[in-house]
């Protein structure tokens, strides 16, 4: 009877002892997973960033680009090197089934019976260097971002206004882009003795919360907003002159703000030189079948008279669905060389040879209708103001390389331009 009892009590401690080395191996496994993980959903034509947090039993969903900061998982199980997520977003199920290989988790995301594919590598988070500061804008508070001169005392500052569609701060967005363009370009100033603001747009980031709904925004929105940054830069003293600085659709914002106010520069980084309408057309133009091309012709047509657009083809939603309609009519009013001749601020033009959204021709125009501005042509540079390739495919990929730094001549001349008159 003492054996029995004594080779069960054996039994009972290998048991325990298998049970924890199978605990322990699970864990090791586990390990390999915990951390930050971010990538896009690959969803055509507008991909979505997203970062996910696991640890060993739990684990959270952000999606920056929506606001959605944080959010539970309901459950997270592991196998070996899959990995099984479960979320609920108010009663709508989000799934994530994922292989880990190597320093990358290749999963597919799925949600509202779509399925998309996603490929999450290790976040890496990035040190915040500047100061956030809330102004008073048309509905609430728009959240900035100020990255002040390295030496500590009263400065010139550049606002810095972002392109179109939802470019963050950094100069990134849930189209696909991760560059971190405006985010070098505010570093590389504030080194240079230059603060800078710059900031999420509404709806976007950080100011998700000042956007209502898509029909709701319009360009003269935008350009308010960055009014009321420039009087604020304006009445504080620890900036000695207020400069601006826009990127691409930012550049536009950037000439009707500048004309409400007594900004000391401005800088047109991209600017296109034609009205939208004209330039979507010939960035259309080899990417749309016939029908396709005729259709986004007559809706741009259309818009620019002020009439919305009934029927769009789902090709065209992207850019022409019913709720972003009165913006383009608000945007389409305007033609910014008409507005860059009524500006008597220092202007500085800046092109890049191989950008293939805005053309050196687009810069030439900006110049011809404001003779006395400065004209810079950087020989090799990009949309997102990178060294690059001619090539499509390798002009691309430089869009989401936040590790390839800004062209080497854009900083200088961007600094140089702002102290002429310091």
């Amino acid at each position: 009877m003492k054996r029995i009892l004594f080779l069960s009590v054996v039994v009972l401690l290998l048991t325990a002892c298998t049970k924890k080395e199978e605990k322990n191996e699970m864990s090791e496994m586990n390990s390999g997973f915990v951390g930050k993980w971010t990538g896009n959903i690959e969803i055509p034509n507008t991909p979505l960033p997203i970062i996910v947090e696991l640890t060993k039993e739990a684990g959270t969903l952000s999606v920056p680009a929506q606001g959605v900061k944080g959010l539970p998982f309901q459950s997270l199980s592991y196998d070996g090197d899959q990995v099984d997520i479960s979320i609920d977003l108010q009663g709508m199920v989000i799934k994530i089934t994922g292989e880990l290989k190597g320093e990358e988790i290749k999963a597919t995301f799925t949600q509202n019976g779509g399925t998309f594919p996603i490929t999450l590598m290790r976040y890496e988070e990035q040190p915040v260097t500047y100061e956030t500061i809330s102004i008073p804008v048309e509905n609430g508070e728009l959240k900035v971002a100020l990255e002040t001169a390295s030496e500590g005392k009263p400065s010139p500052v550049a606002l810095i206004i972002a392109g179109s569609g939802p470019t963050d701060k950094d100069g990134n967005s849930a189209a696909g882009l991760k560059n971190d363009s405006y985010k070098m370009l505010a570093e590389g100033l504030a080194k240079e003795g230059i603060a800078t603001i710059r900031y999420d747009k509404r709806g976007v980031g950080d100011n998700i919360g000042l956007f209502t709904k898509e029909e709701d925004v319009s360009f003269e929105l935008f350009a308010e907003d960055a009014v009321q940054i420039i009087q604020y830069l304006q009445s504080n003293d620890a900036f000695t002159s207020v400069h601006v600085m826009g990127h691409s659709e930012g550049s536009l914002i950037g000439m009707l703000a500048a004309q409400k106010t007594d900004v000391d520069s401005f800088v047109s980084l991209a600017g296109a030189g034609r009205a939208v309408d004209e330039l979507l057309l010939e960035q259309l133009a080899g990417q749309l079948t016939p029908a396709l091309a005729a259709e986004a012709k007559n809706a741009l047509a259309s818009l620019k008279k002020g009439e919305l657009v009934e029927n769009v083809s789902a090709e065209l939603q992207g850019l022409f669905r019913p709720s972003i309609q009165p913006y383009m009519i608000s945007w389409l009013k305007y033609n910014p060389a008409s507005i860059l001749q009524k500006l008597e601020n220092r202007t500085l033009i800046v092109q890049g040879t191989n950008d293939i959204q805005v053309t050196v021709t687009d810069a030439e125009i900006l110049k011809k209708a404001k003779e006395d501005a400065t004209l810079l042509n950087v020989e090799g540079m990009n949309h997102v103001l990178k060294d690059a390739p001619t090539d499509r495919a390798g002009n691309i990929a430089t869009y989401a390389n936040p590790k390839l730094p800004l062209h080497p001549e854009l900083l200088p001349a961007i600094s140089a331009f702002i102290k002429e008159e310091q």
